[in-house]
């Protein structure tokens, strides 16, 4: 060893140094405020300090399901419309065909009535097919008394369809001989008014007149 060295010898006094302080101190665990005197953890506001994000918004209130469900029947109302439509104006071209080869027999005035009545009504269920599908939309996007008419109109055309279709079956049917249509043309009507009762019921009373009526409040 040099000399001079307080290591060469164990005799030598050495030179006093500071004392033991202890372990360094732990930093606070992350996301509780920090003690004082220690600093705040990475990413974490300091104490006393407001987030970064700012107070949270309330919740916007949430649309009723008599609302949903009423909108999501005008929409199947609205396909089993479009297709009936589809069906009725086959049937009165197929007459209208049938017609240019036996005008003896389709060439009637009753017959023409008939197919210029069926042809409008399939025009305007198309066209109640749309307001329908509008109705629906709108009721699922707006809290507004025009949105809520709007859908009790969608669903009411479509339950005074059904009953003329109800009464002209009954008055058709009935003037062909040999034919016996009890309770036909009532299973059709309510086969076809169904869905439109239940969705006008659902707005009607209840939470689904509420949310239109009260757009204001939560």
């Amino acid at each position: 060893m040099p000399e001079g060295s307080p290591w060469a010898d164990p005799t030598t006094p050495t030179q006093p140094g500071a004392p033991y302080q202890g372990p360094p101190p732990t930093p606070p665990p992350y996301g509780y405020p920090p003690q004082y005197g220690y600093a705040a953890p990475y990413g974490q506001p300091g104490y006393g300090y407001p987030p970064p994000w700012g107070p949270v918004p309330p919740n916007r209130p949430q649309r009723p399901g008599p609302v949903i469900t009423s909108a999501v029947l005008a929409f199947v109302q609205a396909g089993v419309v479009l297709i009936a439509s589809l069906y009725v104006w086959f049937i009165t071209s197929m007459v209208g065909l049938a017609a240019q080869d036996n005008p003896a027999v389709f060439a009637s005035s009753r017959m023409e009535s008939l197919t210029t009545e069926a042809t409008a009504l399939a025009v305007l269920q198309v066209l109640s097919a749309a307001l329908l599908i509008g109705a629906g939309v709108r009721a699922l996007a707006a809290r507004s008394r025009p949105a809520w008419l709007l859908i009790l109109a969608a669903h009411g055309v479509q339950v005074a369809l059904a009953v003329y279709w109800g009464v002209r079956l009954v008055s058709v049917v009935n003037d062909l001989p040999g034919i016996g249509v009890e309770g036909t043309p009532a299973a059709f009507t309510i086969f076809f008014a169904a869905a439109p009762l239940v969705g006008l019921g659902l707005v009607l009373f209840g939470s689904g007149r509420r949310w239109f009526e009260s757009p204001h409040q939560p």
